[in-house]
């Protein structure tokens, strides 16, 4: 469906919902809600049939609603919308959309009740009132509670490291029990962005109807949705939506394909097949009647002339017109990761020793490993007066004297002071093998300026999570960002990727901008326990996101080189 269908459809029920809130006649509401209705369903582009004038020709579409349709196309707004929407709250219009909860109601509780948002809502359910109100009564409330309920858990997103977890124990769960072949996680999720709305899922196997029964009867399900042939969702513990599909082996790239790339990547693929004569849908790559591929991903890229576009870059960010010239680049791997730049011990706040978080990184046959815990100010993360650091310097010389392959470094995050002075003076900072700065107080007070100040610091390194966002938590500091990444530019300090999967800061868009300015990225888990150290792959993932390759990356250095290019050693100091 064209997007201006669906557009154009919203309006009209929005006029609609206005309406039935004013109490306006009935017969309008029905005209404007039957208009919508075929401008939902409409298979045409409702463009196209303005310009050849063919609008009024479509049942439930009169004159008046044509010209209305024209006005927008014309001017992108229309007249009739905000007349009637003007006095409406915002806040208020969202709402329509719980089940169970109509204009009416919503009009009677905000007369009554002066209900105005979800929590208003909350409050006059919990508190009885909502069903004190004329002709309703508590089984009328009870339904747009669980309509409530419905609306808040589709608003959630899931952090991506949760959404990750579910995905892997359904799919080992399934290929346990069932006979599948082929199994992947698709959407948003298979293209690690940093939330996804629900999980989707992939796979092929003979018997569709007994994979769907044994799916609806994973462990952690607590409702099940549908259950079809080849479709299933169901609603998994936490309230997690999860959609499993089972389609044909030969059509398996092309519905993974399909189910992964963004609307946006999809159009422009559908596009190129067109221009080629060809036709590409989830079940393959046709000419004709005949399928001329759709087995595998690298299949469908290739037949349409393009080179195969890895997942997490599938967003329509000029990936596509890349890949028309067979110049996508080598992305960073978790292989090229030489070292984690950002951790923390338990001279600080982190429940993991030093020897703890270095028998656990050796695993990964790092090179090296930055040990950086708060500097002295961080009085709540029990920050390191310099005796303490001290201390903690020579337990790391005796770990190193020990490990003939691998080394600690000496680092601490030291805070940057509401003053703009940093927590350590240079003789400390000279001192230590890396230095990560951090803001961690005084969010909203000359940010820029203070992160500025300290890339100013020969001995300043790294700028850790420089947006300060927490995803599920805040937007960040006040900060200009590229006032910021110009002066790292200059300065030739790096910018950290927090691979804290509530951080991934900085985020996808700002590491391509980055690449762009020739700024050098860190990538540390910043991790507070054993296990966060898991997390580089967060990093790592949100690091092809921003398009980076390996040369991009400082964590892909050999200790020497990380060592030498470091600032000090760069002639930056008298």
């Amino acid at each position: 469906m064209d997007q201006k269908n669906k557009e154009l459809a919203k309006i009209f029920n929005r006029i609609a919902d206005a309406l039935e809130f004013q109490g306006a006649n009935v017969f309008k509401i029905i005209a404007y809600r039957k208009a919508a209705r075929v401008l939902d369903e409409l298979s045409q582009d409702v463009e196209v049939l303005s310009k050849t004038n063919k609008l009024s020709d479509l049942p439930g579409i009169g004159k008046a609603i044509a010209g209305k349709i024209n006005e927008y196309l014309t001017t992108g707004k229309m007249k009739k919308y905000e007349e009637v929407t003007k006095d409406i709250p915002g806040t208020l219009f969202d709402m329509l959309d719980i089940q169970n909860l109509g204009p009416k109601t919503l009009a009677l509780a905000h007369k009554k009740l002066r209900v105005k948002n979800l929590n208003d809502l909350k409050k006059a359910i919990k508190n009885g009132r909502l069903a004190k109100l004329p002709q309703m009564g508590e089984k009328k409330v009870e339904n747009i509670k669980q309509g409530l309920d419905l609306y808040e858990r589709a608003h959630e997103r899931l952090s991506i490291a949760v959404a990750q977890n579910v995905a892997r124990e359904i799919i080992e769960y399934l290929k346990k029990n069932t006979e599948i072949k082929d199994i992947s996680a698709a959407g948003s999720l298979r293209r690690w962005k940093e939330t996804v709305g629900d999980i989707d899922i992939l796979t092929t196997g003979k018997n569709g109807a007994e994979i769907i029964k044994i799916f609806t009867k994973f462990p952690m399900t607590e409702r099940v949705l549908a259950a079809g042939e080849t479709k299933s969702s169901i609603i998994v513990k936490g309230g997690i939506q999860v959609d499993l599909r089972i389609v044909k082996p030969k059509s398996y790239g092309a519905a993974l394909q399909y189910f992964t790339g963004s609307k946006a990547h999809n159009i422009k693929l559908r596009n190129i097949a067109k221009s080629k004569g060809l036709k590409l849908s989830e079940y393959g790559v046709f000419k004709g009647k005949k399928m001329v591929a759709g087995k595998t991903e690298k299949e469908v890229y290739k037949i349409l002339g393009l080179a195969y576009v890895p997942p997490e870059l599938r967003e329509d960010r000029g990936e596509v017109e890349l890949a028309l010239k067979n110049k996508i680049p080598k992305f960073i791997e978790m292989k090229d990761i030489k070292g984690d730049l950002h951790m923390h011990s338990t001279y600080s706040d982190s429940t993991a020793t030093i020897r703890q978080l270095t028998d656990f990184a050796w695993r990964f046959n790092y090179e090296y490993i930055l040990v950086t815990d708060h500097s002295q100010s961080a009085k709540y993360a029990h920050g390191l007066e310099p005796k303490r650091l001290y201390k903690q310097w020579k337990e790391i010389d005796k770990i190193n004297k020990r490990s003939k392959k691998s080394r600690v470094l000496k680092g601490v995050e030291v805070d940057i002071l509401k003053s703009g002075k940093l927590d350590y003076p240079d003789k400390i900072l000279k001192r230590c093998d890396v230095v990560v700065a951090a803001i961690h107080q005084g969010f909203t007070k000359n940010v820029t300026e203070r992160i500025c100040a300290a890339m100013d610091n020969p001995y300043v390194d790294i700028i850790a999570h420089p947006t300060g966002r927490l995803i599920s938590q805040r937007e960040g500091y006040a900060i200009n960002l590229h006032k910021v990444m110009e002066h790292a530019a200059q300065t030739g300090t790096w910018l950290e990727l927090n691979a804290y999967p509530d951080r991934l800061d900085l985020n996808d868009v700002y590491l391509k901008i980055a690449k762009e300015m020739d700024i050098k990225i860190s990538i540390g888990t910043d991790a507070h326990s054993i296990g966060a150290l898991l997390w580089m792959k967060f990093g790592v993932a949100q690091a092809r996101r921003g398009w980076l390759e390996a040369k991009n990356v400082v964590n892909t250095y050999s200790l020497k080189k990380l060592q030498t290019m470091r600032k000090i050693n760069k002639n930056r100091i008298e």
